[in-house]
């Protein structure tokens, strides 16, 4: 049975496709939203579509930005021979809040995960590729997740950069195991970062 009209119904279930979001959480936004001056609403559902339509990958590195390079790639204060490897977005943002880090990144947007039908060609491997023989890279820190498809992933990557000679990493102990980057905190991170070890 609907307790509410179809307008508020409709709100509710598309804010309870949102990840993270239950349905009583989607019915206390939905309510909340309902409550606000139009213009405010208006203002939220506008950027919401700017953001949609702006936003791009990055020509490097492949994160979500808004122009052609990120702000990281664009840096000529970063170090470009070093670069770390992400499963997206929300994991760089991660590392870049420690600001222990001066490499430059590159974002899978995914892990290899056959149980999903997720393959090396369904994430930004070509890319990573192209960048390692156009570019003079002396790194490659591999920090994808800890979880099964994080290892695969790592060790899938570890393998195809080996016959380039380019020294590989992995990030050390410190992330637990079936740990998600974006909710570990910085000192965990750095501490990660700082005993990786060669593959």
């Amino acid at each position: 049975m609907e307790y509410y009209s179809s307008h508020i119904q409709n709100l509710i279930e598309e804010l309870a496709r949102l990840p993270g979001i239950g349905a009583k959480s989607a019915a206390r936004l939905a309510f909340h939203l309902i409550n606000q001056p139009e213009e405010t609403v208006r203002r939220l559902a506008d950027t919401l579509v700017e953001a949609r339509s702006g936003v791009r990958f990055c020509r490097e590195c492949c994160t979500l930005t808004d122009e052609e390079l990120c702000p990281i790639c664009s840096s000529t204060a970063r170090d470009h021979q070093t670069i770390m490897v992400v499963e997206n977005s929300r994991d760089l943002a991660a590392y870049e809040r420690t600001g222990r880090y001066g490499g430059v990144y590159h974002v899978l947007h995914g892990a290899i995960s056959p149980a999903l039908g997720i393959g090396p060609s369904d994430i930004r491997l070509k890319e990573l590729m192209r960048r390692l023989s156009e570019e003079d890279v002396k790194e490659v820190i591999i920090a994808t997740g800890s979880t099964l498809e994080g290892e695969t992933t790592a060790m899938y990557i570890s393998k195809l950069i080996r016959p380039t000679g380019i020294l590989t990493s992995r990030i050390a102990s410190g992330v637990p195991v079936g740990g998600d980057l974006e909710y570990i905190d910085e000192v965990t991170l750095y501490r990660a970062l700082e005993g990786r070890r060669a593959l």
